[in-house]
């Protein structure tokens, strides 16, 4: 399997008179977090949340700006999140992948929407009841 890019665009969703930005990621399933470079954080006007201690491909560490709120779009997806400052070209790792439903197809290289769910990103919220359903409490009980 080669490498495989998906083009994205990039808004700031508190500033939206900003134009966003479109960019071609890489799409690394084995890679975590959503990575930009410092450019895009700038021109963004993203503000820095915390920050976060980052292990390279080569086992070195150190420590990144983590940046948002982020709209990210990928064909007819959408997602929001944040960003680590890294790097000088924009990564989509595994956690903006699956908030958006999105795959990589190992014949093609290419990111695309779940199959499954092609027209909306379907997800799995195991162990949440279905409606809401508020917890008497104790008071209520003894009642």
């Amino acid at each position: 399997m080669g490498l495989a890019y998906a083009r994205v665009k990039l808004a700031n969703p508190r500033l939206p008179e900003l134009a966003p930005i479109e960019a071609d990621a890489l799409a690394d399933t084995g890679s975590v977090h959503l990575c930009i470079p410092e450019h895009i954080a700038i021109q963004l006007k993203l503000e820095e949340f915390d920050r976060r201690e980052v292990t390279l491909a080569d086992g070195s560490r150190r420590s990144v700006s983590y940046v948002g709120p982020l709209s990210i779009f990928v064909g007819n997806r959408r997602g929001l999140g944040g960003a680590m400052v890294l790097g000088d070209q924009v990564l989509l790792g595994a956690i903006p992948m699956e908030d958006m439903d999105l795959i990589v197809n190992p014949k093609t290289n290419q990111v695309i929407p779940n199959p499954a769910n092609p027209n909306v990103a379907g997800t799995i919220a195991m162990g949440v009841r279905h409606g809401c359903h508020r917890r008497r409490s104790n008071s209520a009980e003894n009642e």
